[in-house]
């Protein structure tokens, strides 16, 4: 489980003196709950999530312990470091949006016939529960040809899911190389 410091001071100065001490400065909030200014040791916030099993992964600020999802991080320009981060608290039953990451396998066709793979979408907005979310949507792009595409109409969606995206727009495709 993560362990973090609740920021007694959200001030600029406060923030600035613990991202020099290695922190990752995080809001933590979901409707019906009360906002948590946070912060975590970045090595140990980005190796909790690299291991996490789902969507959600728990955490503890102070004395409280939460079920969270990565709503929006912030990198930082130029080395690319994690600056901020917004966690959205998992409240079991409650119905919200969240977005969920897409995970190709395989190698494409299209790669042979000289072409390039290219990810249009990383994330899909879903709209349900976060008991009936998949931790992520994994897509076989080993029968992609040049010119060929997968789009979101293509996915299997959980029951009691809802894909907040255009059915018409592209998660990925094999396109010609330059």
């Amino acid at each position: 489980m993560l362990e973090g410091i609740v920021r007694e001071s959200i001030g600029k100065r406060n923030a600035k003196q613990l991202k020099r001490d290695g922190y990752l400065i995080a809001n933590i909030y979901a409707n019906g709950v009360e906002n948590i200014h946070a912060a975590f040791k970045r090595g140990d916030f980005i190796r909790a999530v690299r291991s996490k099993e789902g969507l959600a992964m728990p955490i503890k600020v102070g004395d409280t312990e939460l079920n969270v999802v990565i709503q929006e991080y912030q990198l930082h320009p130029v080395n690319g470091d994690a600056v901020h981060v917004d966690l959205r608290v998992a409240v079991p039953g409650q119905v919200t949006n969240f977005l969920v990451p897409v995970v190709t396998h395989g190698t494409p066709i299209g790669l042979k016939n000289k072409g390039v793979l290219v990810m249009a979408k990383k994330r899909i907005k879903v709209r349900g529960a976060i008991e009936d979310m998949p931790a992520s949507f994994d897509l076989n792009v080993e029968p992609l040809d040049r010119d060929d595409s997968i789009l979101v109409r293509d996915i299997e969606v959980p029951a009691n899911c809802r894909i907040m995206e255009r059915e018409d727009v592209a998660l990925c495709g094999v396109i010609k190389a330059k």
